[in-house]
């Protein structure tokens, strides 16, 4: 006799599931969300999400991992453009039009919220994202360090330090995404910061 499925229904949205959980564990925390209210959200039972994710916790890690690689493929495509004037700015405006997208198909920035370190369950979480921004940063430093071999940067510029500058307004934007800054306003941020530092650092022939 054939056995029937059991788990996660026909219907199960896989994309959709994870960007729910994601929005709940931004608002609550991960230590505030509970298996409860998770199923809730997602029109599952505990069986099921069990069967899905394997637990609450492979859940949250699921939710991040995907939100957060993001990141580091706006990365990787900003350090190709052919000056470094164009990587910084890719950096910063593309990053903010991912902080800033609609909430019914993204859950705020997970990777800069409280969340990642409201409980110990997060620890591994919270070490994925920590490889994630070092990673990040040594791309950026990598290319900003070509930049200044070839010139396009003026003589005695620090590239760790400017990496770190970069680096410092990209998390302030980040910060400010999650308390509801309006698009627009991260924008004007960013192309500022940007404004200023080709003003500073660029050399005049590059």
């Amino acid at each position: 006799m054939p056995q029937r499925n059991r788990g996660r229904p026909r219907a199960f949205d896989r994309d959709r599931a994870v960007l729910d959980a994601a929005r709940l564990f931004w608002r609550r925390g991960y230590s505030g969300t509970s298996t409860r209210a998770l199923t809730a959200a997602l029109g599952l039972s505990t069986s099921s999400l069990y069967a899905a994710f394997g637990s609450k916790a492979g859940l949250f890690e699921e939710a991040v991992r995907i939100y957060a690689e993001r990141y580091r493929e706006i990365y990787q495509q900003a350090v190709a453009e052919k000056d470094v004037r164009t990587v910084i700015e890719r950096v910063l405006i593309d990053s903010v039009h991912e902080f800033s997208q609609p909430s019914d198909a993204h859950p705020g920035c997970l990777i800069s919220s409280a969340v990642m370190t409201d409980s110990t369950s997060t620890l591994d979480t919270s070490g994925y994202v920590a490889e994630l921004h070092g990673a990040n940063e040594q791309v950026l430093l990598a290319r900003i360090e070509r930049a200044i071999q070839d010139g396009e940067l003026v003589a005695g510029t620090d590239p760790a330090v400017l990496t770190g500058l970069v680096q410092s307004v990209w998390h302030g934007l980040s910060v400010r995404s999650n308390l509801d800054t309006a698009r627009e306003d991260l924008l004007a941020t960013a192309s500022l910061a940007h404004q200023l530092i080709c003003q500073r650092l660029t050399s005049p022939t590059s």
